[in-house]
């Protein structure tokens, strides 16, 4: 009951430290405006969307169906759920302004309580505030925030720390602890596929150096088994992302300034404004990574090895992927490239320099000197090298506006039909438009995101364009009965083909087998997880 007491004592302290410290964090938001960093617009569009799509009655939207300035694009099907759903719900509470300084106060608080559940389990209790909050508002974290908007890679920051605690709980619980694993790894797929890959290498390493340390086949054997069924577990959002990864541009995931070996610490390309960043994120990459050196180096004699080793064999592989002789192991290690950016493995390393920086130094004094070098050094690269861009309260209404009126926003390449190049696409034409014999008068009926009904009453046949992006899970009837559609290329406009006479034409998002095997797999993973769960409790109950 004791310890009860003192450890939920310590949640009552952590809790309010963690959530201040995520409030300084935006803090400059009411002087500067809203950080506008490389994924901004494509975050807080996809959320405006999603309550777009709620409102009209779809649960899990599908179809981004303004972007590419009302063409769409297949984002949510490739984009895991986490990230856009949080961003919605804050969206339906909250005013549009205040929704991205909300979701990052919820997201690095969440972040270091998850710090703090793995420092709690090695650290005093104050030190252990300490090394949540350090982590919650880490130097990349701040890169994240005012540079980047990676909203859904800061989200799965929050897993790295658990992942980490669960694999160091595997020697005492066993087969028991793969249940919670499982879920985690399930969590890290939904949130963001770069930080999913880097987080099963991470068990990978973290499994491998744990059972060479306890000499037992038996950990990387329950690694393995966490890896699958974690996979299972989100396969309603894997099987059909793999399935249907044929039916985009997926490769221009990989394209010219997102690939692996213009992104190694100090790569310069012929781009300035890529090389601005790069320099930043890579003197902040190289600071951490010092300090991270000298406090391993000074807790070399760490009471327990196994933490010691873990975080050693962890930071060397993520620094060591940073550097450009390893674009060998980017290009072929399974699915290593689409993590794309090789700097990116500071999400992992700030796990071990959360903890490494209290286990090292037991004067408060010289931890707030290692957190203001750290805040100096972003700050320094904030004033002489590349400032954050801003938008204001305004900017936010005028995206807003944009989904509404039908304007639409830019949308991403990767996810529009495989052959279709967007830029081709008239962004200035109408919704539909008749074009064959005679004439026709068209009416909208019903213009939805993933439900369209457009009546033409046609003179002579021909065909009917629409302002869509012809992507294979859309489904075409006419007066009831399923036409085969066409496609406009290179712009990718649907063609839907009528006959002289009264048309009405119905067009539909339709779930096609791979979601519907997706969702039977993940229910039979959960199933499994449940199964095991209950057997499990029931042992641990049984008497002796």
């Amino acid at each position: 009951m004791a310890v009860a007491r003192n450890l939920s004592g310590s949640w009552k302290i952590a809790l309010p430290v963690i959530f201040a410290t995520a409030i300084c964090v935006v803090l400059p938001f009411l002087h500067y405006g809203i950080p506008s960093g490389h994924d901004f617009e494509f975050h807080l569009n996809s959320w405006i969307d999603v309550v777009d799509h709620w409102k009209q009655g779809v649960a899990y939207p599908h179809w981004q169906a303004m972007a590419h300035y009302g063409y769409g694009e297949a984002r949510f099907i490739f984009y895991p759920p986490s990230s856009w759903t949080l961003g919605a719900l804050l969206g339906l509470i909250l005013p549009w302004k205040l929704v991205p300084a909300a979701y990052i106060c919820v997201v690095l608080t969440l972040s270091g309580c998850s710090m703090f559940a793995l420092a709690r389990r090695w650290l005093p209790g104050t030190d252990a505030v300490w090394a949540a909050a350090f982590y919650a508002a880490n130097p990349y974290h701040l890169v994240i925030v005012y540079w980047r908007s990676a909203f859904a890679e800061l989200l799965a920051a929050a897993c790295l720390p658990l992942l980490l605690l669960l694999v160091l709980d595997l020697e005492e619980r066993g087969a028991r602890v793969i249940l919670a694993l499982s879920i985690l790894l399930a969590a890290g797929w939904l949130t963001n596929l770069p930080s999913a890959v880097m987080m099963n290498y991470s068990l990978v390493i973290l499994v491998a150096c744990f059972g060479i340390l306890r000499r037992s086949f038996a950990i990387p054997v329950y690694g393995a088994a966490a890896c699958i069924l974690g996979a299972g577990l989100a396969g309603f959002f894997l099987l059909p992302a793999f399935h249907q990864q044929s039916w985009v541009n997926i490769s221009q995931v990989l394209s010219p300034g997102v690939r692996p070996l213009e992104n190694f610490l100090f790569a310069f390309t012929d781009d300035p404004d890529h090389n601005h960043f790069n320099l930043l994120v890579s003197i902040v990459a190289l600071s951490e990574i010092v300090m991270l050196v000298a406090l391993l180096f000074l807790t070399r004699r760490l009471g327990s090895r196994k933490l010691w080793w873990c975080m050693l064999a962890w930071s060397a592989v993520a620094i060591v992927l940073m550097l450009k002789p390893t674009l060998p192991l980017w290009m072929h290690l399974p699915e290593l490239r689409f993590a794309q950016l090789p700097w990116r493995w500071l999400l992992c390393l700030n796990v071990p320099m959360a903890m490494v920086i209290p286990l090292a130094m037991r004067h408060w004094w010289l931890r707030g000197l290692i957190c203001a070098v750290a805040v100096g050094i972003v700050l320094l690269t904030w004033h002489r090298l590349l400032v954050p861009w801003w938008d204001t309260a305004a900017d936010v209404q005028e995206m807003l506006d944009s989904q509404h009126d039908g304007a639409g926003n830019e949308g991403t390449d990767e996810y529009v039909p495989a052959g279709v190049d967007p830029y081709e696409a008239d962004r200035n034409a109408p919704l539909v438009k008749f074009e064959g014999e005679g004439t026709a008068q068209m009416k909208i009926e019903q213009w939805r995101a993933e439900s369209r009904t457009i009546r033409a009453d046609s003179t002579g046949a021909g065909n009917v364009t629409l302002r869509l992006f012809n992507y294979p899970s859309w489904r075409a009837t006419v007066n009831g009965r399923e036409v085969q559609t066409r496609t406009a290329m290179p712009a990718g406009q649907m063609l839907v083909p009528i006959e002289a006479g009264k048309n009405r034409i119905q067009m539909v998002f339709v779930k096609g087998r791979d979601q519907e095997f997706g969702w039977i797999v993940s229910g039979g993973a959960l199933t499994a997880v449940l199964i095991w769960f209950l057997m499990s409790r029931k042992l641990a109950l049984a008497p002796a």
